[in-house]
């Protein structure tokens, strides 16, 4: 089997294109969460945990419809809301306490939600496709 073959018959497999969907819907609303954090950060002055929170809970809401309508193929529940959220929650903990490591370890507080991203986006993946993919939820 030729390595081109090898290419296609992996990219048939359901759960390299949801990966492929989860990274789209992900860097849309890591782009709508820095953005804000950016906006209320850098141009407010408001703090790095505050600003952090604010974005978080905006591009909370248009993930949560995505990840059920194009990353899952599910139909958002309440069951499923509450889960995504509770698999948010410690989602959103490991970015505060990630965002705070490196800027700790003197990441600028402009810069420092980039490692973060980069450290908590697996992590969220197998927590929200747990979720979502419930048959019990």
């Amino acid at each position: 089997m030729s390595i081109k073959q090898k290419i296609g018959n992996l990219w048939h497999s359901s759960r390299v294109r949801e990966v492929v969907r989860f990274g789209i819907v992900g860097v849309v609303a890591t782009l709508i969460q820095y953005g804000i954090y950016y906006l209320f950060n850098a141009i407010v002055g408001w703090g790095a945990t505050t600003s952090l929170t604010i974005g978080y809970i905006i591009s909370f809401v248009f993930n949560f419809f995505l990840s059920n309508y194009f990353t899952f193929k599910t139909r958002p529940t309440v069951k499923k809301g509450i889960g995504f959220m509770a698999s948010h929650g410690i989602n959103y903990l490991l970015q505060i306490v990630f965002l705070n490591l490196y800027m700790w370890i003197g990441v600028p507080e402009t810069w420092a939600p980039i490692p973060m991203f980069v450290t908590v986006v697996p992590i969220n993946f197998i927590l929200v496709r747990i979720v979502l993919k419930s048959s019990k939820l």
